[in-house]
């Protein structure tokens, strides 16, 4: 089981942020964690991060204790106990209630599909697996469509092998998808075929994307400027993200991600690169996640999303 993160959200000076921070290390009592303080300034770095009010505690990038249609805020957030007393920080009982449920839901943890397991999307260098896997990615940059096998060849031939049989190793371990025919389907981030995230490339180029954390994640991949242009499976709102020297701007500032697996094993492809979508707001993410209980997930701020997209994807063009 992966290590709880959680993160105090708060404004400079806050009161109740040194009383979160001590009753989240009464409720650990020992236990290992990551916690972490983070002050957020103004309400559009609330927006990226979700908080609501100061203090917000997210457990592992969600807010456990959200109100549904809480706009984001830097003022002063109250909670309110089961039994009906209010309060400046979470109680100690509420977050035991809080910490339970993260840890219930990291046995099927809704990450795993993205970086396959903890074994990352970086594929290994023997067999020619990265050689080719690079190539892919780099004939969709170029171009902003699959390559062919036979595109393929020269370099898979550097390893001894048929670029199909290579092709057909990495489909296996989730590095790409084929489909029946053996024609490439997807190579994340990038999807051979029409989704509802396209993203504009530095050189020009426009390519779809898989999914919101596939699409985030070009931007550290190439290390290069992109925009990101998709929309709100609810509402229909337009959502973009414009990456301009590392940094992130989005549209609205409201935005939030989605971030859902189906309970089956499979490929992402499969299991939950559809459940992974930008939402206008977190009101129309909680509706998407009402209307579809079969999807298990959790909505994440703009900072976590990017967070697990550079992570997921940055390393993948890297030199050996």
């Amino acid at each position: 089981m992966s290590v709880t993160r959680i993160t105090v959200l708060t404004v400079p000076d806050c009161p109740n942020a040194p009383v979160a921070r001590e009753r989240i290390n009464a409720t650990l009592d020992g236990r290992e964690a990551e916690v972490e303080l983070v002050e957020v300034r103004d309400e559009a770095e609330a927006a990226r991060w979700g908080m609501t009010g100061s203090p917000t505690v997210l457990v592992n990038g969600a807010d456990p204790f959200a109100v549904p249609g809480a706009p984001a805020s830097v003022s002063c957030r109250l909670y309110r106990d089961e039994e009906g007393p209010t309060g400046g920080a979470p109680s100690v009982e509420a977050l035991r209630k809080a910490l339970a449920g993260a840890e219930e839901c990291c046995e099927d943890d809704v990450l795993d599909p993205i970086g396959r397991a903890g074994r990352g999307r970086r594929a290994p260098a023997e067999r020619g697996l990265r050689a080719v896997h690079q190539a892919v990615l780099r004939h969709f940059v170029a171009t902003g469509s699959a390559p062919s096998t036979s595109d393929l060849e020269a370099v898979a031939a550097n390893a001894g092998r048929p670029a199909a049989d290579v092709l057909a190793e990495l489909d296996a371990e989730d590095f790409l998808a084929l489909d029946t025919e053996g024609r490439m389907r997807a190579a994340y981030p990038f999807s051979a075929v029409e989704t509802p995230h396209r993203v504009k490339l530095g050189n020009g180029v426009e390519a779809w994307s898989m999914c919101a954390i596939d699409a985030l994640g070009i931007a550290a991949m190439l290390d290069q400027d992109i925009r990101v242009t998709s929309s709100d499976p609810v509402s229909g709102h337009p959502v973009t993200v414009s990456f301009a020297s590392g940094t992130a701007r989005w549209e609205p500032e409201s935005a939030v991600v989605f971030i859902g697996r189906r309970p089956r094993q499979g490929p992402a492809a499969d299991v939950c690169c559809d459940a992974l979508n930008f939402f206008a707001d977190r009101s129309t993410a909680e509706t998407w996640a009402r209307r579809h209980p079969d999807v298990p997930g959790r909505i994440t701020s703009q900072a976590e999303a990017v967070a697990i997209a550079t992570q997921t994807f940055g390393p993948l063009l890297a030199e050996d």
